[in-house]
């Protein structure tokens, strides 16, 4: 007599949910994924319009061991499933009130040259910053990313108390702090504080731990996979179907199901029996499962699928906890090239301080600093010939009450107004004067599409933020300590914010199902 298959269901198909819901079937699950959208790919979103394709979310393709160990874990690899190029120039940066852009390169010794013409002295010391970041990374790698914290054991291991003397400091510091003790150069400061926004925070709030972020790209080069982002959900979606997983989209969950756990020693008050839905043609559906994957925001997860009883992370815990930054989006498809831009550009203000203030006090900077994307200029197939695809990010407060967008200039006035801001900011420093005249199609989307379309807690981008207390440890964890059989994946638990942390998390959720309490990555099978 053979054993039960046990079954799971997947809640939310954004990148988290797919790779999730592709391990948990290889490893001999019978997998169910619910998506409530249309489309797949979460917030790595995707949006078609007159020969234009925008991927609507992440853009930089960083940390690609990575992406090679989790497809080696499904018996594949990076290269058989992405097309992937290194991207030289890596991306290009414009100062305000400096004439000149800097560009920073794929190759540490072209970085050291730069950082040195910038400011005598600084080549060395990034040599040695570099140093410090590869090593900092490597430890967050064997001994950070990849534990479920369910053992106090990996604050105890070599790696941990050989580099407590480095650690510790790194945790106590700001980014900003430990960047401005080893260099003057006011745009060399920016470059190396810029990753904290990658974070979902500011570099006097992410602590210098996250200094390990400048060997991704400084060091290691920014990647690109042709097809752009939305080729690897095409391609977690098709690996998870492989695997056996059914996939439906258009697919509410409107509740966690449970029953009552009795009896003595019993931890948690409940236990997870499946999920109630509404599935594509409205009807209300119930799925049984023996366990629950939430891949959905985890705000949303725990005050809106569960009631307050079997919350482990009800509201007033939320109230304690910091959001990452907003954002309007800015979506341009433009007639003719645009050589002045990389493929990833950054404008950044003069005055960081009063840029994140803002922020945080709930205003849209002005001027802010501003993320663009030209994946036309690496991936022909994203623009129709002789046409430009921009995506355009203008980081702001969290706050939906600043409206939707839409398209041509229909969204909330306030969105469509920052729009206008950045698409003339961009004209202004990089030199393109004709910008808005040549600009043929244009969507924007607002802190509100986040809140209402992807259920984004207060209609942040990213998640909440990495600030000392919402990283590593400190972050929620990925398992109910009301529920049994109920476990998170995604931005919003371990280990955090990004497409590689995404990947990681799924393989977080493998663990804990395993009882496996490893910190490294896990074995892959021969």
């Amino acid at each position: 007599m053979t054993a039960r298959q046990r079954s799971a269901v997947v809640i939310g198909g954004g990148v988290a949910g797919l790779a999730s819901a592709a391990l948990m079937a290889r490893d001999g699950y019978d997998v169910t994924l619910l998506e409530r959208q249309a489309d797949l790919g979460g917030r790595a979103g995707s949006w078609t319009h007159e020969g234009f394709r925008f991927d609507t979310g992440p853009s930089w393709f960083l940390m690609p061991e990575v992406f090679d160990h989790f497809f080696a874990l499904l018996g594949t690899s990076t290269v058989e499933q992405l097309e992937m190029e290194l991207l030289d120039p890596g991306y290009r940066v414009f100062f305000e009130g400096r004439d000149r852009p800097v560009d920073v390169a794929a190759a540490r010794e072209e970085n050291v040259a730069l950082f040195e013409s910038l400011q005598p002295g600084a080549g060395a010391a990034l040599e040695t910053y570099l140093d410090s970041a590869r090593r900092t990374y490597d430890v967050a790698v064997r001994r950070f990313l990849y534990t479920t914290f369910a053992s106090p054991g990996f604050a105890l291991s070599r790696d941990v108390l050989g580099n407590v003397h480095r650690l510790v400091p790194q945790l106590l510091r700001s980014l900003e702090s430990f960047v401005a003790a080893r260099f003057t150069d006011p745009r060399i400061r920016q470059i190396l504080g810029y990753p904290a926004v990658f974070l979902g925070s500011s570099p006097d709030q992410a602590p210098s731990m996250y200094h390990l972020m400048s060997a991704l790209d400084l060091d290691d080069g920014v990647l690109y996979p042709q097809g752009g982002f939305t080729r690897l959900v095409d391609v977690l979606a098709d690996l998870a179907r492989r695997q056996g997983v059914r996939v439906r989209v258009s697919s509410t969950v409107s509740q966690i199901r449970t029953v009552p756990v009795t009896g003595r020693g019993s931890r948690r008050r409940a236990r997870a029996t499946g999920v109630r839905y509404l599935d594509a043609d409205g009807i209300e559906q119930d799925l049984d499962a023996d366990v629950v994957v939430a891949a959905a925001d985890l705000h949303h997860t725990e005050t809106r699928l569960l009631p307050r009883e079997l919350q482990t992370y009800p509201q007033e815990w939320w109230d304690r906890r910091t959001s990452g930054p907003g954002a309007v989006l800015v979506l341009l498809g433009v007639q003719g090239e645009l050589p002045q831009l990389q493929h990833h550009s950054l404008f950044f203000a003069r005055d960081w301080r009063e840029n994140f203030g803002a922020i945080a006090q709930g205003r849209v900077p002005d001027p802010a600093s501003i993320y663009v994307c030209r994946p036309s200029a690496t991936d022909p197939s994203v623009a129709p010939a002789g046409h430009e695809n921009l995506f355009v990010l203008v980081p702001g407060p969290a706050d939906p009450g600043l409206g939707r967008g839409g398209q041509d200039g229909t969204g909330a006035a306030a969105v469509e107004a920052v729009a206008d801001a950045a698409i003339d900011q961009i004209a202004r420093w990089a030199g393109i004067g004709d910008l808005a005249d040549r600009v043929v199609v244009r969507r924007t989307i607002g802190p509100a599409d986040f809140a209402e379309d992807l259920n984004a807690w207060r209609g942040g981008m990213l998640g909440p933020a990495h600030t000392l207390a919402q990283s590593a440890m400190f972050r929620a964890g990925n398992v109910s300590r009301r529920v049994a059989g109920l476990y998170y994946a995604g931005s919003s638990t371990i280990p955090g914010i990004g497409l590689p942390m995404c990947l990681i998390s799924a393989e977080l959720l493998l663990k804990r199902l395993r009882g496996d309490r490893s910190a490294g990555p896990s074995a892959v099978p021969l």
